[in-house]
């Protein structure tokens, strides 16, 4: 193009290339939109990352498609029910990954304790011909806490045989204490949907469905036996794990070996009062024929509590079978099937942990010592998407003393925490499996790890539940508090709202918290919340 072309030619150019950039403006943002469109968290919606305000007078808002299946993974470290407001059920969600609303107390003081009505929560059970007394709770422990009817409830179960309603605040009962016939072990689960039901197992053989809202008695609506429903019961009748309720179905494992759904057909009655008609719609058990090859012991049991990613249910059992069962036709009648299998070699109590990409960090103990859980480790990442070759990293814990994981772990800001038999607590790279920071607390830790706000909160077998700074994960996080308890902490804490919740193997459940204004530590007096 010569210089004597180039003056008239420049207005026309001018008006083409103008075109062209508000062509491409808007293809920008149709794009933009088309792809927020189909996000499955709604994240970029939520941070304002769409069309800017001035486009926004040109063109149509889109709505964000709602997640496509049944627990979005990204939404983990996130509470997810919304009719029922709090920390509902065991590690929080459906992916075991929510720990609780701060803020977390930076003195906290003992508020009040409970013990029952006998000022202790003791019970004796047998296994055998072996009878011994147990008291207060234990693994794993994990109180509900919510917000109902202008109140915070409190719930739980405890080795004095009882669930357990409480006001929050006080400690006094709501709803009078259920007694099942053995110890209440493990953690209860809160109704997501609003409906004024616990979910609750016991060593006494049942799984109770039970209403809380015929004033201040309890009454058990439904109970799934262990031994019943044509189970090959391989193991125990003890129910540890925390069932977990979404769109009427309930999720549970049992120590019997066998994984249960429970369509429960919740409603309420002519009074007004909650209903329930559960249909067992689907029972698997949680072994299979190599297993029984490469475990013939047949320690089947599940013990830890179910958790769901995407449109698949994972649990694991105690010889270290890791399954994953496509739920994702549940609904329309479809029987779920199979897609994960990993053996870790060894007992695996703790509940697998989903990260916001699917992944599965899983912990094992070390009590079989065989050639698979020594290579596999008992700190592991699995990525299901890959099921021939899942392992993404792993680390050992295989000392010859008290070792492996019974804690179920935590994840944070890229890194993952795990507490240990052996009283271990590590910070892992998320990412790589490189460990970042060790402490040993001198005793087991089997209370799962709790971050929030943070902090890092971890109990041990001596009585003292720690909080650790790690507003930098990635240096050894000082100490912030030691609050020193009465009996072995071998539960999960529950922080909600400025408050800590959580029992001891001294027989007592505590609230920890900040002193009224005008006190100080030398003269708080704990309200004993029993009396």
């Amino acid at each position: 193009m010569s210089k004597a072309n180039g003056p008239n030619r420049a207005p026309w150019l001018a008006l083409v290339g103008a075109v062209v950039v508000l062509v491409m403006i808007w293809g920008f943002v149709s794009w933009r939109g088309r792809s927020d469109s189909s996000s499955t968290t709604g994240e970029a919606a939520a941070a304002g990352d769409g069309p800017t305000e001035a486009v926004a007078e040109e063109t149509t808002t889109t709505t964000l498609a709602p997640y496509d299946g049944w627990v979005n993974p990204a939404s983990s470290q996130e509470p997810w029910a919304t009719k029922t407001v709090g920390y509902l059920t065991f590690r929080g969600n459906p992916t075991r990954s929510w720990y609780g609303q701060g803020p977390v107390p930076d003195n906290p003081q003992v508020l009040w304790t409970y013990g029952g009505p006998n000022g202790n929560m003791c019970g004796k059970s047998s296994e055998g011909t072996n009878t011994q007394t147990w008291c207060g709770d234990g693994w794993t422990g994990n109180p509900n806490v919510f917000e109902r009817d202008g109140k915070t409830w409190l719930s739980f179960g405890g080795y004095d045989y009882g669930l357990h309603w409480l006001d929050a605040d006080t400690g006094k009962e709501l709803v009078k204490t259920y007694k099942t016939g053995d110890l209440a072990k493990g953690s209860m689960s809160t109704d997501p949907d609003g409906y004024p039901l616990s979910y609750k197992g016991s060593r006494d053989d049942n799984f109770y469905v039970v209403a809380t809202d015929r004033g201040d008695t309890a009454e058990v609506l439904w109970k799934l036996n262990a031994y019943q429903n044509g189970v090959q019961q391989v193991w125990n009748d003890d129910w540890d794990g925390a069932g977990l309720v979404l769109d009427d179905y309930l999720f549970e494992g049992g120590e019997n070996s066998w994984f249960y759904i429970v369509k429960l057909n919740r409603g309420y009655d002519a009074a007004g009062k909650v209903t329930v008609n559960p249909q067992i719609v689907f029972k698997t058990p949680g072994w299979d024929d190599q297993l029984i090859k490469d475990a013939p012991p047949k320690h089947f049991s599940i013990e830890n509590s179910v958790a769901i990613s995407g449109n698949t249910v994972y649990f694991a059992n105690s010889s270290g079978l890791v399954q994953g069962w496509d739920i994702s036709g549940l609904k329309q009648g479809v029987t779920p099937t199979r897609v994960f299998r990993f053996w870790t070699g060894d007992d695996t109590d703790a509940s697998i942990v989903i990260d916001k990409q699917g992944m599965l960090y899983v912990g094992s103990e070390w009590e079989v010592h065989n050639s698979r859980s020594q290579t596999v480790g008992q700190m592991m990442k699995l990525d299901p998407s890959k099921p021939d070759d899942p392992l993404v990293w792993s680390l050992p814990d295989q000392g010859a003393g008290k070792a492996g994981i019974w804690a179920t772990p935590a994840l944070g800001d890229g890194v993952s925490y795990w507490a240990t038999n052996g009283g271990r607590v590590l910070g892992v790279d998320m990412a790589t499996g490189e460990k970042i920071w060790e402490k040993d607390l001198g005793s087991q830790t089997w209370g799962s790890p709790v971050v929030v706000d943070d902090t890092l909160i971890e109990g041990d077998c001596e009585g003292n539940l720690n909080a650790y700074d790690v507003s930098d994960p990635r240096i050894d996080p000082p100490l912030k508090w030691t609050v020193k308890l009465d009996g072995c902490i071998e539960t999960t804490p529950a922080v909600w709202k400025g408050r800590i919740y959580l029992a001891t193997r001294g027989g007592k459940l505590y609230a920890l918290g900040t002193p009224a204004a005008g006190t100080t530590p030398d003269t708080i007096t704990p309200v004993d919340a029993s009396k």
